[in-house]
């Protein structure tokens, strides 16, 4: 009886020196945070798309050589059932203040390649390095024109990477190319992680949004802004669908 008790009293000092040095109960460690909520959805044109015109590029025959039957512009591209792409979605308020975000590690990219920017429509968070690479046998010049940022122009060899940082939120700055003017593409900048550009459906997703109250903007070069509030909550997956109306002259 007498070494029961003292194996009692053993484990129970045992016990209370590993609580005093911050040794975490059992299940402690592995305790998960509060799920955070996802906002989904869709873009759509309402009307007659717009037939996109042929881009003709005889002016350089390296660009006609990469790509021999021409371009076609990117400004409103929708399919058959009104999914319009290249459109930014973000949150635009509701995130707190004070909020600070650090930049990702991992660049992000814009290439040249047969004479176009692909993509048409870049993100990139503040600060955060943006790769532009030239994959065609020709000379380019990137040229964005902000105007909340240091603007650069800078021509570009091919097989010549180089990076370019944007310090301060703007949607959307326009990028052409001095050399050859039918390229165009645009590039966001944006202080937080909570945006996304709409694929060849039309869709977007914006995960990872704590619960609370939020404008959400779509924005497009063409058609200007539509926004929606909304509220979710923890763990919640909220639908939208944002639409936008021809404007005269798109």
């Amino acid at each position: 009886m007498r070494k029961h008790w003292l194996y009692i009293i053993i484990l129970c000092s045992l016990a209370a020196c590993l609580l005093a040095t911050g040794v975490p109960r059992l299940g402690a460690a592995n305790a998960q945070p509060a799920s955070s909520a996802i906002v989904r959805g869709t873009v759509k044109f309402q009307g007659s798309v717009p037939k996109p015109a042929h881009i003709d590029m005889s002016a350089d025959p390296k660009c006609v050589q990469a790509r021999p039957g021409g371009g076609m512009t990117q400004d409103i591209e929708a399919d058959a059932k009104g999914d319009l792409q290249n459109v930014i979605v973000y949150v635009s308020q509701g995130l707190p203040a004070d909020a600070k975000f650090e930049p990702p590690n991992e660049p992000a990219e814009i290439d040249q390649k047969g004479c176009m920017y692909q993509p048409h429509v870049v993100t990139v968070r503040a600060n955060q390095e943006l790769k532009v690479v030239n994959s065609d046998n020709t000379t380019h010049n990137i040229h964005p024109l902000p105007n909340n940022n240091r603007e650069l122009n800078q021509s570009q060899a091919p097989g010549a990477p180089f990076s370019m940082t944007f310090a301060r939120e703007e949607i959307a700055i326009p990028v052409k190319c001095n050399i050859h003017p039918w390229m165009r593409s645009y590039i966001a900048v944006f202080k937080h992680p909570y945006f996304a550009v709409t694929g060849k459906d039309g869709s977007f997703e914006i995960p990872n949004l704590p619960p609370g109250s939020y404008t959400i903007t779509a924005w497009h070069e063409k058609l200007g802004t539509v926004f929606q509030k909304i509220t979710v909550g923890e763990s919640e997956t909220k639908t939208m669908e944002f639409v936008f109306k021809a404007v005269p002259g798109s």
